[in-house]
């Protein structure tokens, strides 16, 4: 429930304000607008002052020497155009900007009762059209403008022209209200009052000729009377109030005070020919006798009008009728005179002759939603309490229970499920009524608003609700006369069961619900919630179950669950193989091949060939579009074809190749089954592409013999293997065949034969006459390569001989050294110290080059040349054993000296074999950096 507790004294709508404010003579006339305040003083004293800005009050004399005064004073919209009626029936004219009055002269002769302001063309320097209502019940147009520069350089008043004359039964009578409407398309509405008639005149200004004023509607009404209500009762006057809400421009409601009441209606722009709608006459409170306390003025607000008497105002709510407000003023302030209100800031202004009141309208609309409610208009009592909370809970309560005793049950439960009244007191209440269809609203009403966190109630209203749905459908379902309730009724359980509201609680219920719908036996149901809960395994299963294959297959193809597809293509493809084969297709690399290998094993062993097709369709599919490479299901490809279509078998070998790491087949497997159905062709090519090719000879010669010789060429790189095949080949042809052109044939398609090969194959009786041409053929290739022998080795005669000549003539090659010449790596003489010299002309000391050479030699080469370096000094130092034999020295020393020679030639193989500067070695060398990177730093600073 709502704690509802007010921490203050409330206050009322209506809190009144006196002004501290003493006027120096009696207040004759007040006007207020647009925050700006007019009254008239005594006989000759006009006050204005600007609310905002109250310290600066504006004093203005009317310079009358007769004995004029004011009669009525007319404030417009905007606070600018001050109209002045004096009982000489003369008017005067004061604008916001000046401080001098000006009389309008072409008023004169005319009582001023009343005026209609033009809100619309209105300006603060420019009246626009306008109309007066005069005591003689005349009605003229005028116009007032404020000339700029020289201020009243002309008269103020443009013109003064009557446009028409109201009358009641006993002639003219006073017009004691004027007000200028404007609707849609460009009609204008003009509410006109006297004492006990309200007149109303419609017609349209076409757009940009609103300047030309009104006279042309009121033409329309020449000739008859325009609509209007009228009263018996009469106060001597009316007087005609209006409330406008602050976000528009026009009045939204009325209110007339006359003779026999107020007449409170809205207005409706919409309507053609009259704005006044929903019309009532509040009668006067039983306090007010119009004979001896007649209310004096009228103001509207949004939910109430005031009434002025002469000692008190009274407040009358317009929803009821009701006086809400009543407020005595004390005798010592004198009888109240007359009320107004700003219709720009909604503030009520109340004067005596002494004294000047204010009352500010405060939260008008509090109380209204309790009006509403008992007068049973709902809707418009939620919308004046849907920000309080404790309010609406109340009106919700009445209005749930008013339906209830309407026997509107259904809205009864959608109201009570948005109170804060007991759960059980509801439900309980419903039950009892039997209203089974209203508590299932109320309990759809109240999971609604639940909140996620009250997952217990959510799991207790769903279960029930789903009970309550089963239990009405059982009792529908029955009753073909209820078909069409029945099947309104299931579309509003799927959408309960499809809600992404209750998603969650049925799916942590599920195990419930399905116990619920298994127990009212409600397979279609149980299908659809599986469905929603995506439990397609339980969707499948049951269409299964009912021989329904084609919708089982449809869930799997429009759901698309590999798992599924598993499990019960074993069972689907029994029935409906090509459908389920389509379907595999359509998943395509998503369904893994190997895992359906079972279920089509298990259906191709029962099945005819047309039914074995189907496997092979997807094997293919598998083979040729997903490029499968798994060996099983290239396997089991094979098996099918090698049961049903050997053809395909040979043509599936052949695509696959001879590459033993391209083949996706078992090879020992393949041959075994092309062998066991007795393809030898298959066979053949397995042997091939296993690369034994004896065995593929011998059985290929027990096929055909050209695939024989085929097979006899495949092996290139082994001329004696080859020449075997075709010895074998070639005996089968004359042993078996014992076809002797056929053997010749042999010998001329492979060049690794020969006659004397194939001779031994023929038996004894056989003629010469069948191979001579052979064996002379055999003969002239044995000359011709005698010759080819004998012309080689004249070659290599002569080569060897040539050999021998550059070699003599090397050793007898030389090179001259001058005196003068310098090292090409150090520049210093040459000939100080051991060289070479190149046949390019470079010439470089022994250690010079060794010292260029070394670090670009590869690293075993140059431990090789340390270790000669290492040897060549061990030899070059003197023996230190002085015991030895002489003969013994004499032997150590050839052979050291022999060692010692060998050493340096050694040595000059590695570091005189090219020019450092000429040879591979600086070519090798071209990517290497000038300086080393190692010591780049280090020179780099030595430039510094």
């Amino acid at each position: 429930g709502y704690v509802n507790a007010r921490l203050e004294k409330e206050m009322p709508i209506f809190n009144k304000q006196r002004i501290d404010f003493s006027p120096p003579e009696k207040i004759n006339s007040l006007v207020v607008s647009s925050n700006q305040l007019c009254m008239s003083l005594g006989k000759d004293t006009l006050l204005r002052i600007d609310l905002g800005k109250p310290d600066e009050p504006n004093q203005v004399e009317l310079g009358r020497k007769d004995e004029a005064k004011v009669y009525k004073m007319f404030l417009d919209h905007t606070g600018s155009h001050l109209l002045i009626a004096l009982n000489t029936s003369e008017c005067l004219y004061l604008n916001r900007s000046v401080q001098k009055v000006r009389v309008l002269s072409r008023w004169k002769g005319h009582l001023i009762e009343s005026v209609g302001w033009n809100k619309f063309l209105g300006s603060e320097t420019n009246t626009g059209p306008i109309l007066v209502g005069t005591a003689q019940g005349q009605i003229y147009e005028a116009e007032i403008s404020v000339s700029e520069g020289s201020l009243f350089s002309t008269n103020p008043d443009q013109y003064f022209r009557q446009v028409y004359t109201l009358e009641e039964e006993s002639g003219p009578a006073p017009v004691c209200c004027l007000e200028i409407e404007r609707g849609m398309e460009g009609k204008f509405f003009i509410i006109a009052t006297t004492r006990k008639r309200l007149f109303q005149f419609v017609g349209k200004i076409p757009e940009g000729t609103e300047q030309q004023g009104f006279s042309s509607i009121f033409a329309l009404h020449a000739d008859h009377l325009p609509s209007f209500r009228e009263f018996p009762a009469n106060l001597g006057f009316s007087e005609i109030a209006f409330y406008t809400p602050k976000l528009r421009s026009n009045p939204r409601s009325f209110a007339w005070m006359m003779g026999n009441g107020v007449l409170y209606g809205t207005l409706d722009y919409s309507r053609p020919d009259s704005i006044l709608s929903d019309e009532r006459v509040w009668v006067y409170p039983s306090d007010i006798d119009i004979t001896v306390n007649k209310p004096i003025s009228i103001v509207l607000t949004q939910f109430h009008f005031l009434l002025l008497l002469p000692d008190r105002v009274k407040a009358v709510c317009t929803l009821n009728g009701q006086v809400v407000f009543q407020d005595p003023f004390l005798e010592k302030f004198g009888l109240l005179t007359r009320m107004i209100k700003d219709p720009t800031v909604q503030q009520i202004w109340i004067h005596t002759e002494k004294v000047v009141f204010r009352y500010h309208v405060q939260r008008e609309s509090r109380d209204v939603w309790k009006m509403y409610m008992n007068m049973n208009k709902f809707d418009l009592a939620k919308e004046y309490c849907k920000d309080r909370p404790e309010c609406l809970d109340i009106v919700l309560a009445k209005e749930a229970e008013h339906c209830f005793q309407n026997k509107r049950y259904v809205d009864s439960a959608k109201c009570y499920a948005l109170t804060q009244n007991y759960f059980e007191e509801i439900a309980l209440k419903f039950i009892e009524a039997k209203q089974e269809e209203a508590l299932m609203e109320f309990l759809i009403k109240k999971l609604s608003n639940l909140k996620p966190s009250e997952k217990t109630q959510t799991t207790l209203l769903t279960t029930w609700l789903t009970e309550l749905y089963l239990n009405w459908l059982g009792v529908l379902e029955g009753d073909p006369s209820q078909r069409n309730l029945y099947l309104d009724t299931r579309e509003k359980f799927r959408t309960f069961l499809s809600s992404p509201k209750n998603k969650d609680c049925l799916f942590n219920n599920r195990a419930s619900i399905y116990e619920l719908l298994a127990s009212h036996g409600d397979t279609e149901h149980m299908v659809y919630f599986a469905v929603i809960m995506q439990d397609y395994e339980r969707v499948v299963a049951h269409h299964c179950q009912h021989d329904e294959y084609d919708e089982a297959l449809n869930v799997l193809a429009r759901h698309r669950d590999e798992k599924l597809f598993y499990k019960f293509s074993p069972v689907l493809i029994q029935h409906i193989p090509k459908k389920v084969v389509d379907a595999w297709i359509s998943m395509g690399s998503r369904l893994d091949a190997r895992n359906l290998i079972p279920a089509l094993v298990n259906y191709s062993q029962s099945a005819s060939t047309q039914q074995i097709n189907e496997a092979i369709r997807y094997m293919e599919f598998c083979v040729y579009q997903l490029e499968e490479t798994q060996q099983a299901i290239h396997n089991y490809l094979l098996s099918l074809y090698a049961l049903c279509r050997p053809d395909s078998l040979l043509s599936y070998l052949e695509q696959a190749g001879t590459s033993p790491t391209r083949i996706h087949y078992d090879l020992k497997y393949a041959l075994r089954l092309c062998a066991e159905h007795g393809h030898h062709r298959a066979c053949v090519h397995i042997y091939k592409v296993m690369e034994l090719y004896e065995e593929a000879v011998d059985l290929a010669l027990q096929v055909d013999v050209d695939l024989a010789k085929s097979c006899a060429d495949l092996p290139e790189d082994d001329e004696e293997l080859r020449k075997k095949l075709w010895l074998k080949i070639a005996r089968h042809v004359v042993q078996e065949e014992k076809d002797v052109k056929k053997a010749m044939a042999c010998l001329s398609s492979c060049a690794l034969l020969k006659i004397e090969d194939v001779l031994p194959f023929f038996p004894d009786f056989v003629t010469i006459d069948h191979f001579k041409e052979a064996i002379c053929n055999s003969l002239e290739d044995y000359n011709k390569h005698i010759e080819e022998l004998k012309r080689e080795m004249e070659e290599a005669t002569q080569s060897a001989k040539r050999i021998r000549e550059d070699i003599q003539e090397m050793r007898n090659k030389y090179g001259s050294v001058e005196p003068q010449e310098k090292c090409a790596a150090c520049d210093f003489p040459l000939l100080n110290r051991p060289f070479y010299l190149f046949l390019c002309g470079h010439m470089f000391h022994y250690d010079c080059l060794l010292q260029a050479v070394f670090p670009n030699l590869p690293a075993y080469k140059q431990a090789k040349l340390e270790d000669l370096q290492k040897k060549l000094a061990a030899a070059s130092q003197p023996s230190k054993g002085h015991h030895r034999p002489k003969e013994a020295d004499t032997i150590s020393l050839g052979k050291g000296q022999q060692s010692r020679e060998q050493i340096k030639a050694d040595i000059d193989d590695i570091v005189a074999a090219e020019c450092v500067y000429c040879g591979e070695l600086m070519i090798r060398s071209i990517d290497k950096p000038f300086i080393d990177p190692s010591k780049y730093e280090e020179e780099m600073q030595s430039w510094l």
